[in-house]
């Protein structure tokens, strides 16, 4: 039986990817995920606006640099230079002790000097880059347009500096999330990562302060990714489609494959069951293709798009029913 799926152009043993996380941020990770039978991994993110802050916050603690500019832009440079080596490093110790496909991640929210950087992740052994862009639409000043020109701009920047596969990891603050989707692929993503799940706000009623809730995703949340990339696929998008969040149990895995993913992404099921889990999802696909006699991905990818009344209830969004008994 084949479980192999190609994504990005990258030859992946099978469609069960490791998303970026704290878990995948230590090599001993690392080595547990490819062992337990993981596709691919992403590492974790190098966030642009955290190195920033840890810069601003050093300038902050010394009076001088306000007296010295020139002072308080070394420190900048040298603050972003110590993160990125630190990221390098585990790019190509990850290459080292992995043979399974290697996927940096970027969070960034400007298109200035981490293009750059994503030279230097090449270099250091990554396989692709994916690109954790997260522009929130909270200043009323800025268009809608003028948000998804500046996914845009990054994604075209970082191509220029890069030969390697490049994926763009959206969320879903769109007003056309299809246009936007064939935008990107239209100008080079070579994936596209369906969605990025952010934290959730809430209340401490007793502090009266801002908290984090609802962390973890949950498995019902599959079915807002699974929506998108069955509309993209049937439109045939150019470009290959990730499932993320939502994705706990391997009937998650196959359900995003019969909706059109080329990979599917899974994270906080390993934070509940452990990296060893990734096996059971690998095994569970298995047991499904056998028992449905399907011999390869190919047979079955995207195949509840075939049918239009599929489709169409894809693009359902909402319909009311009355009981008048």
């Amino acid at each position: 039986m084949d479980l192999s799926t190609t994504y990005m152009g990258l030859k992946l043993k099978n469609p069960v990817v490791v998303s970026s996380s704290k878990l995948t941020g230590t090599i001993e990770n690392i080595k547990a995920c490819a062992k337990a039978g993981a596709g691919a991994i992403v590492l974790k993110s190098l966030f642009e606006e955290q190195i920033v802050a840890q810069a601003e916050s050093k300038l902050k603690r010394n009076e001088m640099y306000f007296w010295y500019p020139e002072a308080s832009d070394y420190v900048v440079r040298l603050s972003k230079g110590s993160g990125v080596k630190e990221y390098l490093k585990l790019i190509a110790d990850a290459k080292a002790a992995v043979d399974i496909p290697v996927i940096a991640s970027v969070n960034c929210v400007s298109p200035v000097e981490w293009p750059a950087f994503a030279a230097q992740m090449q270099q250091a052994g990554a396989d692709a880059i994916e690109l954790n862009i997260a522009i929130f639409p909270f200043d009323k000043t800025i268009s809608s347009l003028q948000i998804e020109d500046m996914y845009i701009e990054i994604l075209k920047a970082v191509k220029k500096e890069v030969s390697i596969p490049v994926s763009v990891k959206m969320g879903r603050y769109f007003t056309n999330i299809h246009a936007m989707a064939d935008r990107l692929a239209h100008e080079g993503a070579d994936a596209l990562v369906l969605f990025n799940r952010f934290y959730n706000p809430d209340v401490d009623i007793a502090s009266m302060k801002v908290v984090t809730d609802n962390v973890f995703s949950s498995p019902d949340e599959k079915s807002i990714p699974m929506r998108w990339i069955a509309l993209l696929s049937a439109d045939g998008i150019s470009c290959d489609l990730a499932a993320s969040t939502g994705i706990h149990y391997s009937i998650g895995v196959v359900k995003q494959l019969l909706a059109g993913a080329t990979v599917t992404q899974i994270c906080t099921t390993l934070y509940q069951n452990g990296i060893p889990y990734i096996k059971d999802i690998v095994e569970g696909l298995e047991d499904w293709m056998r028992k449905h006699h399907y011999k390869s991905i190919e047979e079955f990818r995207g195949l509840v798009n075939k049918n239009t009344e599929n489709t169409a209830a894809f693009e359902r969004m909402q319909y009311m029913r009355k009981n008048f008994d």
